[in-house]
């Protein structure tokens, strides 16, 4: 087992197998030293999604513990394309999509759940740009969706 996959274990975590694409794309997809990551919802480990509208159904801690299922789905989705995360070189870049009520304005304390998870199994790698909007809607009324591009070795 790799190291970062010793840290998520460590942290309690684990990761599930990829759920199939709920379409014609891929759930990442590699050119040359990147990694593009597609959207990915906040499923938990028993499968389901964390639905409903942040600031309306859910708290910000509960959208924050959305973000880090993301985190956690993306990183399926990147151990498929590169086998081990121990090639990481750098997350990049990451979208963060809120299903907020109109007036939510807390989008940045809520994507701040990915950004901490990656952060805290990648150290200094897991630091990236990033984006945190609101939507006025997401697939099946999932609370969260994150996009990336990641880094990789050779």
């Amino acid at each position: 087992m790799s190291q970062a996959e010793d840290r998520i274990k460590e942290l309690g975590f684990a990761l599930s197998t990829p759920p199939p694409p709920q379409g014609n794309y891929l759930g990442a997809y590699r050119t040359g030293n990147l990694v593009f990551l597609s959207g990915v919802g906040p499923r938990k480990p028993d499968g389901d999604l964390v639905l409903g509208k942040v600031g309306r159904d859910l708290t910000v801690e509960q959208g924050y513990e959305a973000a880090r299922y993301c985190a956690l789905n993306m990183l399926v989705n990147l151990k498929t394309v590169i086998g081990d995360l121990d090639k990481v070189k750098h997350f990049v870049k990451l979208l963060g999509m809120v299903n907020a009520d109109p007036e939510f304005g807390q989008t940045p304390a809520v994507m701040n759940g990915c950004s901490d998870l990656l952060v805290e199994i990648f150290g200094d790698r897991g630091r990236h740009a990033r984006s945190a909007v609101g939507m006025s809607a997401l697939p099946n009324g999932m609370a969260v969706e994150i996009e990336g591009i990641v880094e990789v070795e050779d």
